[in-house]
């Protein structure tokens, strides 16, 4: 796989990707949430390519205090074959050049499955309350 910053050109495929990966809610607008993302660390959108299609993604973002992991998607054919776990380490070697001492993620507490792949990339689960509030 060929981890690249995104591009232009690359909107549809990355949709498409994260609709066959269930990660787009009716609260959110896809391509709303890209623009808003290349406004910011645009360089922290990894996009994985086999074949010249794109089969992976991970928005990264650093604050100053801690990274943080959203969007991480693998096109469901490929799972369970490494290129998460690669694209992951991409993310993680872009936070680190920026000096981010930590990083967190959110995965839905019903898919235990994703959990467990965080787990075995050294994450752990934290006693923390999630909150959030839309504006």
């Amino acid at each position: 796989m060929i981890i690249r910053p995104y591009q232009d050109t690359d909107e549809e495929q990355v949709i498409s990707l994260w609709r066959e990966c269930d990660l787009i809610i009716p609260e959110n607008d896809p391509q709303q949430d890209i623009r808003d993302k290349l406004l910011v660390q645009r360089e922290l959108f990894l996009v994985g390519l086999v074949d010249a299609s794109i089969v992976a993604t991970v928005m990264a973002g650093y604050d100053g205090h801690r990274g943080w992991l959203h969007r991480v998607a693998v096109w469901p054919s490929l799972q369970r074959k490494g290129l998460g776990r690669q694209i992951i380490h991409a993310a993680e070697a872009a936070l680190t050049e920026l000096g981010c001492p930590k990083i967190n993620l959110q995965v839905r507490a019903t898919n235990h499955d994703v959990v467990e792949f965080y787990r075995r990339l050294g994450f752990e689960v934290e006693e923390r309350v999630s909150m959030g509030k839309r504006l």
